[in-house]
C-alpha cells in the first residue's frame, strides 16, 4: 500500500460527510435566496397596496398618455393595470363573479384607478373592467385593469 494513501484517497465515510456539508452549504443558500426574494415580494404588495403619491394633475396626465398611445396604435381598449389578486380584501373573488359592489374590494393603486376613472374617464363615456386574468391552480390570481372607449 502506498504511503500516503490517506491524503490521495479519502475514506468513503469523509466522502459523504464532505457531501453532506455541501449539501447543506447549497440548501441554506436556497433558503436565503427563497427568504430575500419573499421579503422583496411582501414589500411590493405593501407599497402597491399603498395609495401612489402621484397628484390628480399627474394620474390625469398619466391616464390620457396611455391612451393616446393606445388610439395611435389604432386599439379601442388598453390593458392599463395588472395586479395580484391579494390587493382585494376577497382576493378577487367579487371581481370573478362579477358582484355588485366588487369596487369596494379594491385597495391601494387598484382602488385609486377606479376613483379616477370614476371621477375624470368615466363622465368621458370611456368604459373600464376589472378581470381575473390568470388562474393558477384553478384559483382567481392576478386581476387585469383594462380602459375600454370603442364600441
Amino acid at each position: 500500500m502506498p504511503e500516503n494513501i490517506d491524503s490521495l484517497l479519502p475514506t468513503a465515510k469523509e466522502i459523504q460527510r464532505q457531501a453532506a456539508l455541501k449539501e447543506a452549504e447549497k440548501a441554506d443558500q436556497y433558503a436565503r435566496t427563497a427568504a430575500a426574494a419573499e421579503a422583496e415580494k411582501r414589500a411590493l404588495l405593501e407599497k402597491l397596496g399603498k395609495p401612489s403619491g402621484l397628484s390628480e394633475d399627474e394620474k390625469v396626465k398619466l391616464a390620457s398618455s396611455v391612451i393616446q398611445r393606445a388610439v395611435r396604435n389604432g386599439l379601442t381598449e388598453v390593458q392599463v393595470y395588472r395586479f395580484p389578486n391579494v390587493l382585494c380584501t376577497d382576493r378577487g373573488r367579487a371581481i370573478n363573479q362579477m358582484e355588485p359592489g366588487w369596487e369596494k374590494t379594491l385597495t391601494g393603486i387598484p382602488k385609486e384607478i377606479f376613483q379616477l376613472w370614476n371621477d375624470y374617464l368615466k363622465p368621458r363615456g370611456y368604459r373600464i373592467s376589472y378581470q381575473v386574468i390568470d388562474f393558477p391552480g384553478g384559483l382567481p390570481g392576478d386581476i387585469g385593469v383594462t380602459i375600454h372607449w370603442g364600441e
